[in-house]
């Protein structure tokens, strides 16, 4: 047996492996296609998709037309533009085709629980534009494929990301079908242009409940977006069918890992995807732009921030999958009963995209495992055999697994104190934020120190048992989940595959059974960091953004932290092989330069500030005027772990508001009317609510603002005291008031939000959404009146609003109309921007807000 090489020339050796690997997968992953600016192609004379034009139709919706909240005059704008955009391509529908262009409106209510909480929606008068694409017969229009993407922005943000991108292909994919001679689809298209997904998916509740063509569809394609870089990421595919369609499109990106993740619920976010699954039993494909979130629902979400490709790389996919779905292979006559759930494997790795079925997997995995341990056995070594007391072949394996599982225990250990130090003591948490992939240098090095530091409990392990134990351990958890039923097992297959051919290579090519040679190291690792990348990639890409609006009590610092131990794990699964490869006296210094080496990472990380002006701090601020006190306030609300969130409060509240002004925390519950326009989230902020005193300038402002008022009235009002019952219709009149809400408490028996109330007294929380200028709505509902006579049979109701011209910066064009709020926005905008240096992000809103008992 040579004599090995110490561990600096060891990984020197092994270095292009472990270095080179990882970025060039890195590289891979954020590839995109050259964006295209021609609307035809110069070669052939043929339409083909241009980026350029879809980020025109983008930069019109979202800088021209402006802020496209539901309610707005923007979002009626951007209804009549986008209809008259659909009619100017369907006239050019050739012979053959027939493009019908409509726009439905219609009123409606569904229940919409959310972050644990249930929730009534309540809509009048909105509309979609809906575009269908068939070959005019009625055989062609039976069975037809739905691409959906809304077309409003929530309130903050001008939305060119999210999603008026998805608006703009979807027109290109429809201009450049509809011109490509001789296509003619045997199955027919419809365009959704579902106009109020950020009021909680009104939009796609009109169109799945009440639609003429709604009946038809067969399968859904939902185009969103979180981010503004990087390649569009399915992240929902719920049937066979439509996974195999993906196949086919020219670049796929997703895994089954993503799929499982979000359909988990982990994710506190949902998309559209939700009411067509609910109202129309279908099926179908969920795909987003994910990086760079940072700017999802912000005032950057402009066409500038987007990257160059972006756009084309959903487009093509696009495009590829109507192209199928339309053709007389199409799945989508035999999606007409419904779908089951997907057991198949499926993810993409450099530009391919593999898929197997559950059935298959358990095969596979079970074959590898049981040839694992035949393979472990036949060539295995007793170490002393002379002595005849060498231990058993699967005593020595239990003690190698048990080195291998302790290893991600100590890391997580040892990524986690840092975690605690930084937070807690130093009170330096989400210091890596601004950059997705920092917190790797602050966390791998612990991670990596409590993971060597586990090893020193087992003293010397042979070398070679670790890298058998390493296959089995990981070939037995990839069966092991997939017999469960979870397809993201397929993780723990790709890593040992090569892990296992590694060994038999080495068997094959070193001669003396207990050595294992550096190249076996670097054989073994290619999948684990090629998998690994992609895998870390993603999960940053969506999470370390996702700290910033998760809820200010989320333990944010030990999440990433647990989660860099994770793709930790997954990549460099051969690190623990390598440590009892050395000495002890080795790994003892291993460790303490390791540790060494986080005392620094910290101190840098302890320099850092979290946001920047492209990483920025969201902070919520309302001002409300209570109409039943009559008083004023500016009520601040935060949705990160950040630390200097109370040195911001207290900025704004001594170096704006004024002397003497104070700011204290209220309650923030399910009783507490103040943030019901964000319920529920509104119950992950950290809130501040600060008095505001009479300023004249700003009370000159009020004088010229548009009237804003709510009203709530009972009519048809009956009380039945022998069946202890109370029947009503809530009347709610808000002129120039959007997003209205209503919170009481009652036993309701029946209403007309749905058919199933619950059966108990509890408090009610109902959010209205409506077109532009429609100012009225009403529930109908029976509650049983207090069992006590003494009791008023009253509801008591409190009530709040958002006024239509007060929401800065999306109506600074009517800023004379906006009264006391958009006045004192105006000014408060500038100072946070001036006293913050553009690190935080303000969402700025005007509300009405009390309580009646009617």
């Amino acid at each position: 047996m040579s004599k090995p090489w110490g561990l600096f020339r060891s990984l020197l050796a092994l270095a292009p492996v472990l270095v080179l690997v990882p970025l060039v997968s890195y590289r891979l992953h954020y590839s995109l296609p050259v964006p295209l600016t021609s609307l035809t192609d110069p070669s052939t004379g043929l339409p083909q998709l241009s980026e350029s034009k879809i980020l025109w139709y983008a930069k019109h919706l979202s800088e021209e037309i402006g802020y496209r909240t539901v309610g707005t005059k923007e979002h009626a704008l951007g209804d009549a533009w986008l209809l008259k955009e659909a009619q100017l391509i369907a006239k050019e529908c050739p012979k053959g085709l027939e493009c019908e262009v409509w726009r439905q409106s219609g009123s409606g209510s569904h229940r919409f629980d959310m972050m644990g909480k249930r929730l009534y929606k309540t809509y009048r008068d909105l509309s979609n534009i809906v575009v269908r694409v068939s070959n005019g017969t009625d055989a062609g229009k039976a069975h037809a494929i739905l691409v959906n993407a809304h077309l409003d922005s929530t309130l903050p943000s001008p939305g060119a990301a999210d999603d008026a991108l998805p608006c703009g292909v979807m027109l290109e994919a429809f201009r450049v079908l509809t011109q490509t001679p001789g296509w003619s689809p045997h199955h027919a298209i419809v365009f959704l242009f579902n106009n109020a997904e950020e009021s909680l998916q009104d939009g796609s509740h009109l169109y799945s409940t009440q639609d003429r063509s709604a009946p038809t569809v067969r399968a859904v394609i939902n185009l969103e977006a979180a981010g503004t870089t990087g390649p569009e990421l399915l992240f929902q595919a719920t049937s066979e069918q439509m996974i195999d369609a993906y196949s086919r499109v020219p670049r796929p990106f997703g895994t089954i890992i993503a799929n499982e993740i979000f359909s988990s619920g982990i994710l506190l976010s949902d998309t559209d995807f939700r009411q067509f699954e609910e109202y129309l039993n279908v099926t179908g494909l969920d795909m987003a732009i994910v990086s760079n979130s940072y700017l999802y629902h912000m005032r950057k979400d402009l066409v500038e921030n987007i990257e160059p490709g972006v756009a084309q790389h959903m487009a093509d996919n696009t495009l590829a999958l109507l192209q199928y779905l339309t053709s007389p292979e199409s799945p989508l006559p035999s999606l007409d009963t419904g779908y089951t759930k997907p057991q198949t494997v499926f993810y993409s790795l450099f530009g391919l995209f593999f898929r197997y079925s559950f059935h298959t997997a358990k095969i596979t995995y079970f074959v590898f495992f049981i040839t694992s341990l035949a393979f472990v056995k036949l060539t295995y070594v007793d170490p002393a055999p002379a002595l005849k007391k060498g231990r058993a072949m699967w005593q020595e394996q239990l003690r190698g697994i048990a080195a291998a599982i302790a290893a991600p225990i100590g890391a997580l250990v040892g990524a986690n104190a840092v975690a605690y130090l930084m937070a807690n003591v130093f009170n330096k948490g989400m210091s890596w934020f601004s950059a997705e992939l920092s917190c790797l240098a602050l966390y791998l090095p612990p991670a990596l120190a409590g993971a060597l530091a586990s090893q020193l409990i087992f003293g010397r392990v042979r070398e070679v048992t670790i890298f058998t134990s390493l296959l089995l351990l990981q070939s037995s958890l990839a069966l092991s989940l997939q017999m469960i039923g979870y397809g993201s097992a397929a993780i723990y297959f790709v890593c040992s595959l090569p892990l296992g051919v590694s060994l038999v290579l080495n068997q094959i090519f070193v001669s003396d059974p207990e050595e294992i040679r550096l190249w076996t190291y670097a054989i073994s690792q290619l999948m684990p960091l090629m998998s690994g990348t992609e895998l870390c990639a993603t999960l940053f890409d969506v999470f370390v953004p996702l700290t910033g609006r998760i809820g200010r009590d989320a333990p944010t610092e030990h999440i990433i932290a647990s989660m860099t131990v994770l793709v930790g794990a997954m990549a460099y699964p051969s690190v623990i092989a390598l440590s009892h490869r050395f000495s002890r006296r080795t790994l003892v210094r291993s460790v303490l330069c390791l540790s060494l080496l986080s005392g620094v990472a910290m101190l840098v990380f302890m320099r850092r500030e979290p946001f920047d002006e492209m990483h920025q701090k969201r902070l919520f601020v309302i001002h409300m005027e209570n109409v039943t006190t009559s008083e004023n306030h500016l009520l601040i609300g935060s949705a990160d772990a950040a630390p200097g969130y109370e040195s911001i409060t207290t900025a704004i509240t001594e170096g704006f508001v004024g002397e003497g002004a104070t700011a204290f925390v209220p309650v923030v519950d399910e009783n507490n009317g103040d943030w019901d326009v964000l319920y529920p989230f509104s119950q992950f902020l950290a809130p501040f609510k600060i008095a505001l005193p009479t300023v004249p300038h700003y009370e000159a402002a009020q004088a010229s603002a548009a009237p804003a008022s709510i009203k709530i009235t009972a009519l048809n009002d009956v009380v039945d005291k022998e069946a202890g019952t109370r029947r009503l219709t809530l009347k709610i009149d808000h002129p120039e008031v959007i997003w209205t809400a209503i919170a009481f408490d009652a036993h309701v028996i029946e209403w007309t939000l749905d058919k199933n109330p619950p059966n108990e007294y509890a408090r009610h929380h109902v959010k209205e959404a409506s077109f532009y200028g429609v100012d009225t709505w009403s529930i109908d509902l029976v509650y049983k009146l207090p069992p006590s006579a003494s009791e008023s049979p009253l509801l008591k109701i409190h009530f709040s609003g958002i006024k239509e011209k007060a929401m800065w910066p999306g109506k600074k064009g009517e800023k004379d109309r906006g009264g006391r709020a958009m006045a004192l926005f105006e000014d408060l905008d500038e100072y946070v921007e001036s006293k913050f240096g553009g690190m935080v992000d303000v969402l700025l809103m005007g509300c009405l807000g009390g309580v009646v008992a009617v």
